[in-house]
């Protein structure tokens, strides 16, 4: 892949929350990306979540409920998503390109 067309894969063309519990993500290439919000939560890469010397992930996905919704979405810049959980958390900042990288884990999950 040519680094134009890895720049375009990670443009978001439009960011659609679906529901309290859904995020959809049409990107520039036509690609589209589906995401629960307790899917997201439980992949939030916070310092909180995810230890910062080791990459270890803290969080454990078990204690994430379901029934967890998205209270607010913001756009941090020009490059990642910000998320206000009902849960209360609200420090992680997901980059286009990790969100991008978590909708391709899926589906590849979802194929097999």
């Amino acid at each position: 892949m040519e680094a134009t067309e890895r720049r375009t894969a990670i443009e978001p063309r439009e960011i659609k929350q679906q529901g309290d519990a859904g995020l959809r993500i049409h990107w520039a290439d036509n690609h589209v990306s589906r995401y629960s919000a307790a899917g997201l939560r439980r992949a939030c890469p916070c310092a909180q979540c995810v230890n910062e010397w080791t990459g270890q992930r803290v969080l454990k996905p078990e204690t994430i409920s379901q029934e967890l919704t998205i209270t607010d979405l913001s756009i941090v810049g020009r490059y990642a998503l910000n998320f206000r959980w009902s849960d209360g958390h609200e420090t992680g900042i997901y980059s286009f390109r990790y969100l991008r990288e978590l909708g391709e884990q899926d589906e590849i999950r979802e194929e097999q």
